[in-house]
């Protein structure tokens, strides 16, 4: 078997261009059992994702949670599915199309721009090599995870790094690590929160709740628990909040090791036995509404705090497709672009340059 992937053809005469590749975690093609079991081996087998020793990991995913979770999982799927698919991949496509839009308006004609996944379809190398075969020679890999951790972002830029190692020529490759604290972020995550108020009133407590990781990670140097708080910081500045008047939390507690805290779940039941009546939960983590946000938080977390004593619980939707939010995945883009010919009149001219000077290629 051949070292390292054919290369396309090349033809003289095009001017290269960019592309920029929306990154998100990743969902299963179906909410079905068979489906999640394919999604969570590869998820699940990462080993960013869970480190603990692989011959131990292998026993445990491959003995007990393949045989258990699969089914469970694709129970919660089906309830949040969407007439398009997966919700995380049906707004992760939307942004990409509008990101290129706005971009085009910008005057920006030629920049490529699409997604993929880190687990599940489209892949990234999957991608990659599309681009590849459109002569594009230099790519920004944008991960859709404001906070970084080595589980998320750095699991991307394995995954990038592993293509480029089957790849002869690869093209000229940009990373965007993290934007926590970008005020396009920040600014269009407050009017959602605004909005919401205005349309459904105020809660006595805003949850800020981010997706959470174990505790080990901070104590090894992960610096996701600190950007989490600065975002949340940031965001209740934006509001005009004071301390009591919002938490920081994190969801999604997997195993029994110790995880960041405070858990969400039950700080929002502890909350409703204080005797407080009515929260609102937002969740800055996630850019794009998702099993986590839409069954976790919007259905189980609800559940558990109305049965506690609560009395009304909204939950903030993410930004999926709101102008603001494409306005600051435009900004953050071109800032990291910087450099890179953003026009197909400003390739051209300096591909023409090129062969009046000589060049063949």
């Amino acid at each position: 078997m051949p070292r390292y992937a054919a290369e396309p053809a090349h033809h003289h005469g095009n001017a290269p261009h960019t592309a920029i590749v929306l990154v998100n975690l990743g969902t299963p093609d179906m909410p079905t059992a068979s489906a999640l079991r394919r999604y969570l081996k590869q998820f699940l087998w990462d080993p960013r994702v869970v480190e603990i020793p692989r011959a131990i990991w292998w026993l445990i995913l491959n003995g007990i949670i393949l045989n258990l979770r699969p089914a469970k999982s694709a129970a919660k799927y089906a309830k949040i599915w969407m007439a398009e698919g997966s919700p995380l991949r049906v707004h992760t496509e939307r942004q990409a199309k509008l990101l290129k839009g706005l971009l085009g308006q910008q005057g920006h004609t030629n920049i490529e721009i699409v997604w993929a996944m880190r687990y599940g379809n489209p892949s990234i190398s999957h991608t990659l090599d599309q681009l590849k075969q459109k002569g594009v020679e230099r790519v920004l890999i944008f991960p859709l995870y404001p906070q970084y951790a080595a589980s998320t972002t750095a699991s991307v830029m394995d995954d990038v790094a592993n293509w480029v190692k089957r790849i002869r020529n690869p093209p000229e490759l940009r990373f965007i690590k993290q934007y926590p604290d970008h005020p396009g972020y920040i600014t269009a995550l407050a009017a959602s929160v605004r909005e919401h108020w205005m349309r459904h009133g105020r809660g006595e407590r805003l949850v800020i709740s981010f997706h959470g990781l174990p505790q080990r990670s901070l104590l090894l140097g992960d610096p996701y628990f600190c950007l989490c708080q600065k975002t949340g910081r940031l965001l209740a500045e934006a509001l005009g909040l004071t301390a009591g008047d919002y938490l920081i939390t994190f969801q999604s507690r997997f195993g029994k090791a110790k995880w960041l805290q405070p858990y969400t779940q039950p700080t929002l039941e502890k909350l409703a036995r204080d005797g407080v009546a009515r929260v609102d939960v937002i969740c800055p983590g996630f850019v794009a509404d998702c099993l986590e946000t839409l069954e976790e938080i919007a259905m189980e977390c609800k559940e558990a705090f109305l049965a506690s004593g609560g009395k009304v619980f909204t939950y903030i939707p993410c930004m999926n497709e709101r102008a603001d939010w494409i306005a600051a995945l435009s900004n953050i883009a071109t800032n990291h672009l910087a450099g890179w010919p953003l026009s197909a009149e400003a390739d051209a001219a300096s591909f023409a340059r090129a062969k009046q000077l000589g060049a063949t290629n």
